[in-house]
């Protein structure tokens, strides 16, 4: 099964504009799990195709789960223009909205949702809780979003923040400072990386197929991460 592209329309944006986002997804039959990926920086060369977000992507396809990764407004094919994180954060909702909507089987959809983004992206989707089963947030800021508008902070379901070792932008220090109140939520420093994570994407894709498959009831994708993980081994 290849993923496909789609055109999804942000139906929730105060703009007299109409936003249509440009998206690729991965839907495969009765997914355990799905995910929305968010990338980093528009003004700033960042899209769906950029590296963190592409391996996200392939990880999540392999595992089995249903994946949506798209260009904010004002990218690629996107229409819209840039909102400086405010605008972007009624994408993610749209996106989750259209996923679950693709996803549900008459009137009824239990499959859970979670958010994962790079940078920017990361920053977003933390302040974005639509009902999401939990949020992977690699090397976020911390700043692009004021921290006191995620409310991801207070959500009791899981979030894991992978800050690399050497980040330009927001350090193991600060963002262990910035999250010391925050419910449900690991810091994993990435050893030896910085911002832009270069050799370390298979470990952030490693850590991102762990935390979805230690939500409850995920066996079967347990089953899978650890197929997956001796398969890498054995290479």
């Amino acid at each position: 099964m290849r993923p496909e592209r789609h055109s999804i329309a942000n139906t929730l944006s105060a703009s007299a504009q109409a936003i249509v986002l440009s998206a690729e997804a991965f839907l495969p039959e009765r997914p355990l799990a799905a995910v929305v990926i968010t990338h980093p920086h528009p003004l700033h060369g960042g899209s769906m195709f950029t590296p963190v977000p592409s391996a996200l992507f392939e990880r999540a396809s392999a595992m089995g789960l249903a994946a949506v990764r798209f260009d904010f407004r004002g990218v690629g094919a996107s229409t819209g223009t840039h909102d400086s994180g405010v605008g972007e954060r009624d994408d993610v909702r749209s996106v989750i909205a259209w996923l679950r909507d693709a996803l549900s089987v008459g009137e009824t959809n239990d499959v859970p949702v979670f958010l994962a983004g790079w940078s920017f992206g990361a920053d977003v989707m933390l302040a974005v809780d639509d009902d999401v089963a939990g949020w992977f947030a690699v090397a976020p800021p911390l700043a692009v979003v004021d921290p006191a508008d995620m409310v991801a902070a207070a959500a009791l379901n899981p979030k894991r923040l992978m800050v690399p070792q050497h980040d330009q932008f927001c350090a193991p220090d600060r963002a262990r400072e910035i999250t010391s109140t925050w419910v449900a939520t690991d810091i994993e420093v990435v050893d030896g990386a910085d911002h832009f994570l270069g050799d370390s994407l298979g470990d952030v894709a490693n850590a991102f197929e762990h935390f979805v498959s230690a939500f409850p009831g995920a066996i079967y994708l347990a089953t899978i991460s650890e197929a997956n993980e001796n398969s890498r081994t054995a290479r």
